[in-house]
Protein backbone atom coordinates (compact mmCIF):
# COMPACT_ATOMS: atom_id res chain seq x y z
CA UNK A 1 0.00 0.00 0.00
CA UNK A 2 1.04 3.51 -0.35
CA UNK A 3 0.89 3.85 3.55
CA UNK A 4 3.74 0.99 3.54
CA UNK A 5 5.82 2.32 1.39
CA UNK A 6 6.76 5.01 3.60
CA UNK A 7 8.70 2.68 5.57
CA UNK A 8 10.47 1.41 2.18
CA UNK A 9 14.31 1.14 1.29
CA UNK A 10 13.77 2.68 -1.93
CA UNK A 11 11.77 5.33 -0.55
CA UNK A 12 15.53 7.52 0.21
CA UNK A 13 16.54 7.60 -3.06
CA UNK A 14 13.61 9.16 -4.80
CA UNK A 15 13.27 11.71 -1.75
CA UNK A 16 15.70 14.18 0.80
CA UNK A 17 16.93 13.02 4.06
CA UNK A 18 14.70 16.03 5.92
CA UNK A 19 11.61 14.68 3.73
CA UNK A 20 11.93 11.00 4.58
CA UNK A 21 12.47 11.98 8.32
CA UNK A 22 9.07 13.97 7.90
CA UNK A 23 7.43 11.23 6.37
CA UNK A 24 8.69 8.31 8.55
CA UNK A 25 7.60 10.83 11.47
CA UNK A 26 4.11 10.82 9.87
CA UNK A 27 3.96 6.94 9.25
CA UNK A 28 4.93 6.55 12.86
CA UNK A 29 2.03 9.41 14.05
CA UNK A 30 -0.05 7.36 12.22
CA UNK A 31 0.71 3.66 13.22
CA UNK A 32 0.45 4.94 17.01
CA UNK A 33 -3.01 6.33 16.79
CA UNK A 34 -3.77 3.47 14.93
CA UNK A 35 -2.62 1.24 18.05
CA UNK A 36 -4.27 3.86 20.66
CA UNK A 37 -7.15 2.91 18.53
CA UNK A 38 -7.01 -0.68 19.06
CA UNK A 39 -6.74 -0.36 22.14
CA UNK A 40 -8.98 1.86 23.33
CA UNK A 41 -12.10 -0.20 23.93
CA UNK A 42 -15.37 1.20 25.75
CA UNK A 43 -17.19 4.58 25.87
CA UNK A 44 -15.40 6.25 28.47
CA UNK A 45 -12.30 5.71 27.23
CA UNK A 46 -12.95 6.49 23.94
CA UNK A 47 -14.39 9.80 24.47
CA UNK A 48 -11.05 10.35 26.63
CA UNK A 49 -8.55 8.96 23.97
CA UNK A 50 -10.49 10.92 21.13
CA UNK A 51 -10.83 14.43 22.76
CA UNK A 52 -7.41 14.52 24.20
CA UNK A 53 -6.43 13.46 20.35
CA UNK A 54 -8.49 16.61 18.92
CA UNK A 55 -6.76 18.40 21.65
CA UNK A 56 -3.15 17.48 20.73
CA UNK A 57 -3.67 18.43 17.04
CA UNK A 58 -5.16 21.36 17.71
CA UNK A 59 -8.44 21.05 15.75
CA UNK A 60 -10.59 23.67 17.72
CA UNK A 61 -7.92 26.35 16.86
CA UNK A 62 -7.81 25.36 13.45
CA UNK A 63 -11.46 25.79 12.95
CA UNK A 64 -11.57 29.09 14.52
CA UNK A 65 -8.44 30.53 12.60
CA UNK A 66 -10.13 29.58 9.60
CA UNK A 67 -13.27 31.03 9.78
CA UNK A 68 -13.61 34.75 9.66
CA UNK A 69 -17.68 33.91 11.73
CA UNK A 70 -16.73 32.87 15.87
CA UNK A 71 -20.49 31.51 16.01
CA UNK A 72 -20.08 29.36 12.71
CA UNK A 73 -16.64 28.09 13.88
CA UNK A 74 -18.40 27.18 17.47
CA UNK A 75 -20.98 25.38 15.91
CA UNK A 76 -18.31 23.55 14.10
CA UNK A 77 -16.56 22.63 17.06
CA UNK A 78 -20.20 21.52 18.57
CA UNK A 79 -20.57 19.02 15.32
CA UNK A 80 -16.73 17.73 15.98
CA UNK A 81 -17.67 16.83 19.63
CA UNK A 82 -21.03 15.33 18.92
CA UNK A 83 -19.46 13.23 16.54
CA UNK A 84 -16.88 12.09 19.26
CA UNK A 85 -19.78 11.40 22.23
CA UNK A 86 -21.56 9.31 18.83
CA UNK A 87 -18.31 7.13 18.65
CA UNK A 88 -18.04 6.74 22.03
CA UNK A 89 -21.46 5.55 22.19
CA UNK A 90 -20.96 2.78 19.79
CA UNK A 91 -17.78 1.71 21.80
CA UNK A 92 -20.14 0.40 24.57
CA UNK A 93 -19.64 -0.31 27.80
CA UNK A 94 -22.41 1.81 29.12
CA UNK A 95 -24.49 0.31 31.88
CA UNK A 96 -28.29 0.52 31.75
CA UNK A 97 -31.13 -1.05 33.29
CA UNK A 98 -34.51 -2.09 32.16
CA UNK A 99 -37.42 -3.17 33.68
CA UNK A 100 -35.54 -4.27 36.67
CA UNK A 101 -32.54 -6.05 34.61
CA UNK A 102 -29.30 -4.85 34.67
CA UNK A 103 -27.44 -4.87 31.38
CA UNK A 104 -23.46 -3.53 30.07
CA UNK A 105 -23.56 -2.72 26.53
CA UNK A 106 -20.48 -5.22 24.51
CA UNK A 107 -17.11 -2.89 24.67
CA UNK A 108 -15.66 -2.34 21.05
CA UNK A 109 -12.70 -0.09 20.14
CA UNK A 110 -12.54 2.54 18.63
CA UNK A 111 -10.76 0.93 15.85
CA UNK A 112 -13.47 -1.26 15.23
CA UNK A 113 -15.87 1.86 15.11
CA UNK A 114 -14.41 3.38 12.54
CA UNK A 115 -13.77 0.57 10.30
CA UNK A 116 -17.43 -0.67 10.89
CA UNK A 117 -18.41 3.37 9.34
CA UNK A 118 -15.69 3.04 6.59
CA UNK A 119 -17.64 -0.24 5.27
CA UNK A 120 -20.50 1.71 5.43
CA UNK A 121 -19.61 4.40 3.63
CA UNK A 122 -18.09 2.53 0.72
CA UNK A 123 -21.45 0.07 0.64
CA UNK A 124 -23.58 3.70 0.33
CA UNK A 125 -21.18 4.96 -2.33
CA UNK A 126 -21.21 1.73 -4.15
CA UNK A 127 -25.50 2.01 -4.24
CA UNK A 128 -26.82 -0.26 -6.35
CA UNK A 129 -24.11 -2.00 -7.47
CA UNK A 130 -24.26 -5.50 -5.99
CA UNK A 131 -21.70 -7.37 -8.43
CA UNK A 132 -18.56 -7.21 -6.30
CA UNK A 133 -17.20 -8.81 -3.36
CA UNK A 134 -17.01 -6.82 0.14
CA UNK A 135 -14.03 -8.19 2.16
CA UNK A 136 -14.80 -7.35 6.09
CA UNK A 137 -14.41 -8.56 9.41
CA UNK A 138 -16.79 -10.39 11.41
CA UNK A 139 -16.48 -7.30 14.27
CA UNK A 140 -16.40 -4.76 11.37
CA UNK A 141 -19.92 -6.55 9.58
CA UNK A 142 -22.26 -6.38 12.59
CA UNK A 143 -25.40 -4.52 11.62
CA UNK A 144 -24.42 -5.16 7.70
CA UNK A 145 -26.38 -7.42 6.11
CA UNK A 146 -25.69 -8.97 2.35
CA UNK A 147 -27.42 -10.96 -0.41
CA UNK A 148 -24.83 -13.80 0.19
CA UNK A 149 -21.93 -14.69 2.44
CA UNK A 150 -19.34 -16.65 2.57
CA UNK A 151 -17.02 -17.13 5.90
CA UNK A 152 -14.02 -18.12 5.30
CA UNK A 153 -11.44 -19.41 8.08
CA UNK A 154 -13.47 -21.24 10.33
CA UNK A 155 -11.57 -23.62 11.59
CA UNK A 156 -10.88 -24.88 14.79
CA UNK A 157 -7.78 -22.62 16.41
CA UNK A 158 -9.00 -20.01 13.59
CA UNK A 159 -12.98 -19.60 14.52
CA UNK A 160 -13.28 -19.68 17.64
CA UNK A 161 -9.88 -17.92 18.05
CA UNK A 162 -7.24 -19.65 20.61
CA UNK A 163 -3.77 -18.75 21.19
CA UNK A 164 -1.43 -21.67 21.41
CA UNK A 165 -0.47 -20.29 25.64
CA UNK A 166 -3.99 -19.84 26.74
CA UNK A 167 -6.82 -21.89 27.75
CA UNK A 168 -10.23 -21.33 26.26
CA UNK A 169 -12.18 -19.78 29.07
CA UNK A 170 -16.02 -20.18 28.70
CA UNK A 171 -16.09 -16.09 28.50
CA UNK A 172 -13.66 -16.41 25.61
CA UNK A 173 -15.71 -19.31 23.96
CA UNK A 174 -18.89 -17.11 24.60
CA UNK A 175 -17.88 -14.47 23.01
CA UNK A 176 -16.22 -16.35 19.66
CA UNK A 177 -19.81 -17.98 19.97
CA UNK A 178 -21.35 -14.50 19.44
CA UNK A 179 -18.68 -13.26 16.63
CA UNK A 180 -19.98 -16.50 14.58
CA UNK A 181 -23.74 -15.47 14.90
CA UNK A 182 -22.71 -12.25 13.99
CA UNK A 183 -21.47 -13.93 10.56
CA UNK A 184 -24.11 -16.12 10.49
CA UNK A 185 -26.99 -13.54 10.67
CA UNK A 186 -25.08 -10.87 7.91
CA UNK A 187 -26.68 -13.63 5.02
CA UNK A 188 -29.95 -12.90 3.27
CA UNK A 189 -30.24 -15.64 0.93
CA UNK A 190 -27.35 -18.21 1.22
CA UNK A 191 -24.65 -18.73 3.31
CA UNK A 192 -21.23 -21.00 2.62
CA UNK A 193 -19.04 -21.65 6.03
Amino acid sequence: SMFDSLFSESLATSVTARALAQLHEFGRYVNELQYKARHTEGHTAAHAMLTEWLKEIGYEAHLVDNEENEKVAQARWGNVLDFVDWIAKRCGGQHSEEGGVSFTEPKQSVLDVAQTISVILSLAERGEEQDQVTLTTLHASKGLEWPHVVLAGVNEGLLPFKREEEEMTPEALQEERRLMYVGITRARQSLAV
